[in-house]
């Protein structure tokens, strides 16, 4: 053992300190309860008694010197720093600062921008009931939007009245609550994450949908009309038109699909052809239409006294499409890359 002690470098130890925090670290590896210097003396009981003497007398000698090492060392620190001149007047180091990610700022203005018109926005389950997410918007049993290739089902008992459980497809799930929750006059708007097995450049398994239900009397076609105008005027800019073109949902009658006009070529027929973005002067916004009387039916409203409209938008489709953006993969959006993030 004494011939341990006499090849431990302590002192090039102690010489190699040259912060207050590395002196801490030294001070506790050397003289702390678990520190070398214990360990050392808690070795002696196994020594024999004269190696014992001779070795306990020179770890209490080696003791002395550390200490002294350390509070000379301690004191060197302290006038080193007494003599580095602070201007307190200088200012502070510049952290990064975070943001919203950009999609929540389209959101905000979305819920903004509908708010201005009477809209109360809600909030309905993800993890949703098969009745409400299919049967409750007319969808039948056998329907193909219900096939474990269109929609994630979840692994839980089924309920004799509402069916499988899975993660919403759709936010038009909020349709049916809605009804039963407030009386008509119905003015609502839903944005919330969904969830269908889909993965490329313009459609990643969860996305945000964007719903809006309006139920009073006499609600028609028109009135559905002058809101999205409004909406896509107001969020991409008074140059931007929309057309109505027909189509087939299973909870509205009519259907139709919206356009909106390509921002890029303004919808010009001299740029159409050369257009990188639409080829048509056209870009596909939405789904809507007039909600489908079993829909009301099935929310406890009378289709022959209250009408209504719903739509169905994607955020990140809204997002994507303003051409100042310049997003051409939707999935980048959810990629975490801190370089696309801090452009916003």
């Amino acid at each position: 053992m004494i011939k341990e002690l006499e090849q431990w470098h302590y002192q090039e130890e102690i010489d190699s300190i040259k912060t207050p925090q590395e002196w801490e670290v030294v001070n506790v590896s050397l003289l702390g309860r678990r520190g070398k210097l214990n360990q050392l003396f808690q070795k002696l009981k196994d020594l024999p008694e004269k190696e014992r003497k001779q070795a306990g007398q020179r770890l209490n000698q080696i003791k002395r010197e550390i200490i002294n090492l350390l509070e000379a060392k301690k004191k060197e620190i302290d006038e080193r720093k007494k003599s580095i001149f602070v201007d307190p007047t200088l200012p502070g180091r510049k952290y990064p600062q975070g943001t919203l990610h950009p999609l929540t700022y389209v959101i905000e203005e979305i819920v903004s921008i509908f708010s201005s018109l009477g809209f109360i926005r809600v909030s309905y389950p993800e993890v949703e009931w098969e009745y409400f997410s299919f049967e409750a918007l007319n969808m039948p049993k056998g329907h193909p939007a219900r096939d474990d290739f269109e929609t994630f089902f979840i692994d839980f008992p089924e309920d004799k009245n509402y069916g499988r459980m899975l993660l919403s497809p759709h936010t038009s799930s909020g349709q049916n609550r809605e009804m039963k929750r407030v009386k008509p006059p119905i003015r609502m708007i839903n944005i919330a994450k969904t969830y269908r097995p889909n993965w490329d450049a313009t459609h990643t398994p969860m996305f945000h949908q964007f719903e809006g239900l309006c139920i009073d009397r006499n609600i028609n076609v028109t009135h559905l009309k002058g809101t999205i105008d409004y909406f896509v005027k107001r969020f991409f800019g008074d140059k931007r038109t929309i057309r109505l073109r027909p189509a087939h949902f299973r909870f509205t009658e009519p259907s139709f699909e919206i356009d909106v006009s390509c921002g890029v070529c303004q919808g010009q027929e001299s740029q159409r052809e050369k257009c990188r973005v639409c080829k048509s002067g056209w870009l596909e916004l939405a789904g809507a239409g007039m909600v489908h009387p079993n829909v009301l039916r099935a929310g406890g409203i009378n289709p022959h006294e209250y009408s209504g409209w719903a739509f169905g938008f994607g955020p990140e489709r809204c997002m994507m499409m303003r051409e100042e953006m310049k997003i051409e993969d939707i999935r980048i959006l959810y990629s975490g890359d801190v370089r696309f993030l801090e452009r916003f």
